[in-house]
């Protein structure tokens, strides 16, 4: 019975979580990935990009629950992601033709966009803040569970329940369908293969009639629709707050290096590899290694290696350690 408990506690307390979490971390590292890959910079604005489309969708969200309309049991963001996403996609391509475009065409180096990218980060930021403000918004409505832990504890007698939030089970399934719409998109529409084409050469992409700026048009598009969908799946399963999506750059960025800049499929792989070293590395074992230990070597402190403060730092000990043996990633992407 305690070895059922601990594997309760342990799937409640780190499997469902990180599951969640990394979904949302691969989701926004497919956006820095395709950026990377055919833009050829790392966009450092892609986290304030994420909190843009999310706050788009809280706008419409808020407008549909005053008017009465709603989902039931699921969130009613999901109405209002369609125009999130929208609001998110004006803004990008609107940044690129005035900003992005420019330095394009000046055949600027990769360092110069990401100087740039910066300053549209600070901007973005900044608008953010302006429209929706500083404090956390709060804006998932519906069932907010799919079982609750009182309810598990019922039906299997344990002493340890198991929990799982509607907003959880939705971004699994949200990121499973997205995740396989792109890789179908990539490798059988005509406009992925010309963007998969345009990746790995852009001189001979160009020489085969490929159209430079409407790849650019549609990776943008993209990028919008991903981190947007990221965002507010992150937002419905936390907060939201402008601040911390600027913080999450940090572990969307190790995703996306960890498993090769610039490869999709290493991208998903590394959202997950840092979503579980943050949430084991911060997680108070305490509870599960009584269950698992004699009583006279259960422990007396938290068993934990580092305070829930510091789960950034793990993505960037981990980027760094990456980037100093491996900066290739694990799936061997274009080297940092």
């Amino acid at each position: 019975m305690d070895f059922l408990n601990a594997i309760v506690a342990l799937a409640n307390y780190i499997l469902v979580p990180g599951i969640a979490y990394g979904s949302q971390l691969a989701l926004g590292a497919l956006g820095v990935t395709l950026i990377y890959g055919i833009l050829r910079f790392s966009n450092f604005a892609h986290g304030d990009t994420m909190a843009f489309g999310t706050m788009c969708t809280i706008l419409v969200t808020w407008w549909m629950q005053s008017a009465g309309i709603s989902l039931g049991p699921l969130p009613t963001a999901l109405l209002a992601l369609p125009f999130g996403i929208l609001g998110c996609m004006a803004l990008v391509l609107f940044t690129d033709r005035v900003v992005y475009r420019f330095y394009r065409e000046q055949k600027a180096k990769p360092v110069i966009l990401v100087i740039v990218s910066m300053g549209v980060m600070f901007i973005m930021n900044g608008l953010v803040r302006f429209i929706i403000g500083p404090k956390g918004q709060k804006f998932a409505d519906g069932t907010r569970y799919i079982i609750s832990a009182r309810d598990f504890k019922a039906m299997t007698g344990l002493s340890e329940g198991l929990a799982i939030r509607t907003t959880q089970g939705i971004t699994l399934v949200t990121a499973i369908v997205v995740v396989a719409l792109l890789f179908w998109f990539l490798n059988r529409t005509r406009t992925g293969k010309s963007m998969r084409a345009y990746s790995d050469n852009e001189d001979l992409a160009l020489l085969s009639g490929i159209n430079p700026e409407r790849v650019v048009m549609y990776t943008w598009l993209i990028v919008a629709a991903l981190a947007t969908i990221a965002g507010t799946l992150y937002g419905l399963d936390k907060s939201y707050k402008p601040f911390v999506y600027f913080q999450l750059l940090l572990p969307i960025f190790a995703s996306a290096i960890v498993g090769g800049l610039g490869n999709p499929l290493g991208a998903i792989a590394g959202g997950f590899i840092i979503a579980f070293s943050e949430v084991t590395i911060t997680y108070a074992w305490k509870k599960i290694l009584k269950y698992l230990m004699p009583e006279q070597l259960e422990p007396t402190g938290l068993v934990q290696l580092l305070s829930t403060d510091y789960k950034f730092a793990v993505s960037f000990v981990i980027l760094l350690i990456v980037l100093l043996f491996r900066p290739t990633g694990l799936f061997a992407g274009k080297s940092v």
